[in-house]
């Protein structure tokens, strides 16, 4: 993560307001997003009856405010799924779970990692030792798949003006030129990144800036690989501001896929936010697009066909003076 973000500057453009239809970090639901939910109602009443000391320290520690969450915030684990529409939180010295951050695995993806390995390893277990023992093959595969598939291994972002980090692992599926995008406010370039389930899913950011716009569009599952997903698919646009002169503006646009049927994103407006720096992941196969103002300078440093990692392949260079 490119630590530089607390030193953005801007533009002095002002940021959009959250869209009403963004009441979370993964505006879509689903069902393990759901049980997630309902059992941090359960703890969430746990703690009140049988630790109301620990209810009352971490009342008083919080920071921020709390309107805007769709639930009680009593402590950080709290905001996991709220983050972006309330402005509550913790010092890192009082955040007790912050080591959960450093583990090899998305954090938004913890979830569905236990409500999908623990059946699966169950059916291992159980058929290991049965007269045919070539069962718990299927499980065993399907498990290692599902653990491989939320890891989130630490990257090296590239430091230096100009550059553009690709936002997500996967394939360069396409570089189209645009004649006019209206965000970017001119000519661009749209490139396009195919990730399939074997790919880390974590999204980061191509560059150290603050957040314009964001717009969740909910929509169809189509395969990746079909054009018509990048249209008709659910999708999340977000739109940046460098932080650096001329302040550029680049969209990245998180897309839905067949099996990745949840979106993440936990950023909010006029956020600063580092050259790399995580912030959010589609869940199952996916497409994740960048678009590029196409000025003089640019250099491209990608090609259709080319294996790229989020937050540390350059994807672009703009020239500086």
């Amino acid at each position: 993560m490119d630590s530089s973000a607390a030193s953005v500057s801007t533009s002095g453009l002002p940021a959009e307001p959250l869209p009403a239809n963004i009441r979370g970090v993964q505006p879509g639901g689903g069902v393990c997003y759901s049980i997630e939910m309902a059992w941090g109602g359960v703890r969430r009443a746990l703690l009140k009856t049988l630790r109301p000391g620990y209810v009352r320290r971490m009342a008083e520690l919080r920071e921020g405010d709390t309107r805007g969450a769709p639930h009680e915030i009593l402590d950080p684990r709290d905001l996991k799924f709220c983050r972006n529409v309330c402005s509550a939180h913790w010092a890192p010295e009082h955040d007790r779970f912050a080591w959960r951050e450093r583990l090899p695995f998305a954090r938004w993806g913890l979830a569905e990692l236990l409500l999908m390995s623990i059946p699966l390893a169950a059916l291992v277990a159980a058929a290991a030792p049965s007269p045919w023992p070539w069962l718990a093959a299927l499980p065993g595969i399907v498990l290692v798949l599902v653990v491989w598939f939320f890891r989130d291994p630490p990257r090296h972002v590239p430091a230096g003006p100009g550059i553009v980090v690709s936002p997500a692992d996967g394939l360069i599926a396409e570089i189209t030129p645009l004649d006019h995008h209206e965000f970017v406010g001119g000519p661009a370039v749209r490139i396009g990144i195919f990730l399939s389930i074997f790919n880390v899913h974590i999204n980061r950011s191509p560059v150290e800036g603050r957040i314009l716009r964001l717009a969740y569009h909910p929509g169809k599952f189509l395969n990746a690989l079909n054009p018509e997903s990048a249209i008709l698919n659910e999708n999340m646009v977000i739109g940046l501001e460098e932080a650096a002169f001329p302040h550029r503006r680049l969209i990245v646009r998180q897309i839905a896929g067949l099996f990745a049927r949840k979106i993440v994103c936990d950023l909010k407006p006029d956020q600063q936010i580092g050259r790399g720096e995580k912030f959010g992941m589609i869940k199952l196969g996916s497409r994740t697009e960048l678009v590029l103002p196409a000025e003089p300078g640019l250099a491209i440093e990608v090609k259709v066909g080319q294996k790229v990692s989020a937050g540390s392949t350059i994807f672009a260079r703009y020239a500086t003076s």
